[in-house]
């Protein structure tokens, strides 16, 4: 099967890339992406020659350049978006640009080309913040800032066309990734990469925003799985219930790296700031997901890689 993959230079996106061509011999891609700050064309670089695998520099708004992108493919998984929270308050603009119109704009060319199947790749934030029990596919969008809002757009417009146009769409709905070739912004590898540097990590409020967190490997393990059994006009959570707070997360990646928490720097919350994401994954679970990597393991491989990486983020961290 070849696919179109949007956002393919991005964290989730590359190791999705490297997953498939993996496990499918018979695999082939064409990874559209605009390149912007958070790309990062070196985490691919082991596949440039290769067969398999092709780069188009483009951007998911610009209809032709989708057009002529996407002929040829059968599926279409878009990982395409601006996701930083924080700049998204900062300047929401360009996330409503990116997050909705570029959606509408791969799903109209996915139809016109009569592609088989539409993948979007959302978020839990989608669903806003639940202090008790946890979030079912079906539940009421409440998201709490611009990003979020930007996604919810988005997946409402996904089951329009699967709805209206009778397209085979679907929406994953992942809890929070970490993992190799994360950008640094993010927190977990901000966290890791200011401890390298002997610095300070900045820590929100008091710390106590809980979230879960999953493996990008083993989100990746469940999207191809829905691209493979999922249902057309079917959302999936994909989730690890790795509850932990953010202050919890802090002291594990002080510890590894044998740092104290004199190296925690508190500072003003952010605006809109959602307590606790929790998603229900029964769903998935139901076509066969299981998680193939606990936390710690996880987390302390992530730990290690941003240790043996240092020439590869600090280059990032200085463009941002």
């Amino acid at each position: 099967m070849k696919l179109f993959i949007t956002g393919g230079l991005g964290f989730i996106g590359s190791n999705f890339i490297r997953y498939i061509l993996n496990k499918y011999p018979g695999a082939s891609i064409v990874n559209f992406d605009k390149q912007t700050y958070a790309s990062c064309k070196v985490n691919l670089k082991d596949l440039q020659g290769s067969k398999r695998y092709r780069f188009v520099k483009g951007d998911i708004c610009d209809k032709i350049a989708v057009k002529n992108a996407m002929s040829g493919c059968r599926a279409v998984i878009n990982f395409a978006a601006e996701s930083h929270v924080d700049r998204s308050i900062e300047d929401p603009v360009i996330f409503l640009k990116t997050n909705i119109i570029g959606v509408e704009v791969l799903l109209n060319v996915a139809k016109s080309l009569k592609i088989k199947k539409f993948i979007q790749i959302s978020t839990d934030e989608v669903y806003g913040s639940r202090l008790r029990g946890s979030f079912k596919e079906g539940d009421i969008l409440e998201p709490n800032s611009p990003y979020s809002a930007s996604k919810a757009a988005a997946d409402l417009i996904v089951r329009a066309y699967s709805k209206t146009y009778n397209f085979n769409a679907m929406i994953t709905r992942s809890s929070n990734n970490f993992g190799p070739f994360q950008f640094p912004e993010k927190v977990i590898p901000l966290f890791i990469t200011n401890l390298l540097e002997n610095k300070k990590v900045p820590l929100y409020g008091d710390g106590l925003n809980v979230r879960d967190w999953i493996y990008v490997l083993d989100n990746c393990a469940g999207i191809d799985l829905v691209l493979r059994r999922g249902k057309a006009g079917e959302i999936y959570n994909i989730g690890a219930g790795n509850e932990i707070n953010n202050k919890q997360l802090t002291g594990v990646i002080l510890k590894m790296l044998g740092k104290s928490d004199k190296y925690i720097k508190y500072v003003k919350d952010r605006l809109g700031h959602d307590r606790r994401y929790s998603i229900n994954t029964a769903k998935i679970r139901k076509l066969g997901f299981k998680l193939e990597t606990s936390f710690s393991e996880a987390i302390l491989y992530t730990v290690n890689w941003y240790k043996g990486h240092e020439s590869w983020w600090q280059k990032l961290k200085k463009r941002s």
